[in-house]
C-alpha cells in the first residue's frame, strides 16, 4: 500500500511515517506539508491513499482533495484532523473523501487506511454520531428511483441515526431477522458496502 502523508506540521509528519513505515505492507512514498505540494504528490506518484490534513496554508486539505477528485474520481482520500467541526465533515462527505477520521485517535489510522484500500468508506465513531444532526432536511432525491420501498426508506433513516438492528426492529415494529434481510437488500440496491456507507448515502441525497 503506497501512501503520501500532506500535513503542515512536520513533526506530526514524521510521526506518521514511523508509524506507517512499522506495517510491512505500507509504504509512505513521500510527505508534503500544504494543499498545493498535495496534489502536485498526488499527480506525480498516484499513491493508493493519500492520506491530508485539512487547515493548511495555500490551500487547505478540503481544497486539495476537491481538485483532485475532479481530476480523478476514483482517488482515496483520507482526512485525518484535529477538527470534527461540521462544516468541513460536510465538505469531506460532499466531495467524496474516502474517510474522516480525527488525530488523536492514532491507533485508528492503519486500520483505516487498511479499510480504505479495501474500499470501504471509514468514518470515525465520532463523525459517525454527527451525521444524523447534520442531515438536510429538504428532499433532493427520489429514494424510490433506486427501487427502495417506503419501508426500506424508514430503515435507512433509523440507520442514519446510529441504531442497531434490535433497536430499528423495536421503534418499527419488525423482527431483527426482517431488518437485517432488509439492510442486506438495501445495500444490494444501492451497491454500497455497509452501514456507514448507507448512512453516508441518506445524508448526500437528502
Amino acid at each position: 500500500m503506497r501512501i503520501v502523508v500532506v500535513d503542515d506540521d512536520k513533526l506530526v509528519c514524521e510521526a506518521l511515517k514511523t508509524i506507517l513505515e512499522a506495517e510491512k505492507d505500507i509504504s509512505v512514498l513521500t510527505i508534503g506539508h500544504n494543499g498545493k505540494e498535495a496534489i502536485e504528490l498526488y499527480h506525480n506518484l498516484k499513491p493508493d491513499i493519500l492520506l491530508i490534513d485539512i487547515r493548511m496554508e495555500i490551500l487547505t486539505g478540503l481544497e486539495a482533495g476537491e481538485a483532485i477528485l475532479k481530476t480523478d474520481k476514483n482517488a482515496k482520500i483520507l482526512f485525518l484532523t484535529t477538527f470534527s467541526d461540521d462544516e468541513y465533515i460536510v465538505k469531506a462527505l460532499k466531495i467524496g473523501a474516502k474517510g474522516y477520521i480525527i488525530k488523536q485517535n492514532f491507533e485508528c489510522i492503519v486500520p483505516s487506511l487498511k479499510a480504505v484500500y479495501a474500499g470501504q468508506s471509514v468514518f470515525g465513531d465520532d463523525i459517525v454520531s454527527k451525521i444524523p444532526s447534520l442531515i438536510n432536511k429538504n428532499n433532493k432525491t427520489d429514494f424510490s428511483n433506486y427501487g427502495i420501498t417506503g419501508k426500506e426508506l424508514e430503515i435507512i433513516t433509523t440507520v442514519a441515526e446510529g441504531l442497531n438492528n434490535k433497536e430499528i426492529a423495536s421503534r418499527l415494529y419488525l423482527s431483527e431477522g426482517t431488518v437485517r434481510n432488509s439492510i442486506t437488500n438495501i445495500l444490494e440496491k444501492l451497491n454500497l458496502r455497509d452501514r456507514t456507507q448507507l448512512a453516508i448515502f441518506y445524508y448526500k441525497n437528502r
